[in-house]
Formats: C-alpha cells, structure tokens, sequence
C-alpha cells in the first residue's frame, strides 16, 4: 500500500470545488441545462490559482464529476502541476439533484429556502428542495466514490473535484457528524479542502482528519468575500431567478 512519507497507511485527498459559474448567463436560462454550464472568465481564473498553489504537489491520481465545470477546473489545475496523472471520472461525485423550491418573492427569500433544506440534511428522508434527491442517498453515493478511491493500492496523494453540495455531506461525513454538520461547511468557488485518511488493516477508513477547509488561492484571507457562496450566486434580481 502506498502511504505518505512518514506514515504506515495514510493517503491524501485534496478536495475541491469547481471555479465560479453563471447559472444566470443567457444560454442556461434560455435551455435550462445546469449540467454543461461552463466555468466563467472569473472562474477560471480561480481555477488558475489554485493550480499554481497546488504545483508543487505530486499528485498520483486525480477524479472529478465529469460535469463542465468540474472538468475544466481540474484540467486547469493539473495543467499546473509537473507529470500530471490523467484525469478521472466518477459520476457517484455529481452534484446533489435539486428539486422545486417554494414560490418566493425576494432574494432573501430565496438563499433562506435553500438554507433551511440544508440545515434538515440529517432528517429521516430529508430531500435537496421539494423532490429532489434524498440527501443520505447522496452522501451515500458520494462516500460510495470516495471509498472506491482509497480501495486502490497505488496512490498516497490525489486531487477530487466536485461540487458544493456533495462537498459539504463528505465533509460531514469525514468529520463524523454524518449529514448534521452539512450546513456549517461552507464551500466557495475553487476552494481547496484536505483531507488525511488513516486506513486500517483491511483497507476501510479508520480515521478521517480534515487538515484543511475551505481555503481559497485567489484569495487567502478572504478579504472582501463577506457573502456566503449561494448569496453570491443569487446576488442577481429574484426576476432573474429560474427555480
């Protein structure tokens, strides 16, 4: 089993998210395609920041969720870092399927909608918005990928993209709160988490440490970034809005 230096049996992940996109830029809203909507000028740019961060690390194997933006801003980042390896995907990794949220009438209105059904995740049952997909199935199908990964004998260190949503139940996940601590991770635009897992003798997880969350390259300290991700999104007018 491959391992860091220094360690018997630890591998680790670096967890990203993808680059900012516009869920409100004409061709989106005019097909209603969130599935292939591309990484913006801005996004790319962070994804580009990320990548020089990030350069200096040796990377055995690297995933994403095969979506556009999650595509793009892996194939950013390792274009970065020297003998890349080639990049993966696993479809267990999408983001959280929606559903249809409440008439609402306001911006406010919106981002507190969304919120709340983050914040019942850990309910018997509890869906993302109205018919959307069971959250404990998703977490179940995102930890599903990440336990697939670890399985492999031939990697100690490796880049994951993924989304917000999936993103925050593995982090709740990792830090063994199950789906309670979801809300409380919050994830912006091609940030960087990471992860230690220290595996036991038959290869399952036995510890998971979160040596870092949420870090942004194109911005570290986060000066100015007074907006949680999902209000920054929704900054446009409610008529704008498309749920």
């Amino acid at each position: 089993m491959r391992a860091l230096p220094g360690t018997v049996s630890r591998r680790r992940l670096y967890l990203m998210r993808h680059g900012h996109v516009d869920y409100f830029a004409p061709k989106v809203r005019a097909t209603g395609d969130l599935h292939s909507v591309p990484l913006t000028e801005r996004g790319r740019s962070e994804a580009e920041a990320a990548g020089r961060a990030l350069s200096h690390v040796t990377f055995e194997r690297a995933v994403c969720s095969g979506l556009p933006r999650t595509r793009e801003t892996a194939e950013i980042v390792l274009s970065f870092v020297k003998d890349a390896p080639k990049l993966e995907v696993d479809a267990d990794l999408i983001e959280l399927r929606g559903g249809t949220l409440p008439p609402v009438q306001s911006r406010d209105e919106l981002i507190a909608a969304m919120n709340s059904y983050f914040a019942r995740a850990h309910e018997p049952g509890a869906t993302n918005h109205e018919g959307g997909e069971v959250f404990a199935a998703a977490q179940e199908r995102a930890v599903r990928g990440i336990e697939r990964l670890l399985e492999s004998n031939d990697w100690h260190t490796a880049l994951v993209v993924a989304h917000e949503g999936i993103n925050r139940v593995l982090l709740s996940w990792a830090c063994g709160a199950g789906l309670m601590a979801m809300s409380s991770f919050e994830q912006d635009t091609a940030c960087v988490n990471i992860i230690d897992f220290d595996l036991g003798g038959t290869g399952g997880v036995r510890r998971a440490l979160l040596k870092a969350v949420n870090i942004t390259p194109h911005n570290y300290l986060k000066h100015g970034m007074n907006l949680t991700s999902l209000e920054t999104i929704m900054q446009r007018d409610i008529k704008d809005v498309r749920v």
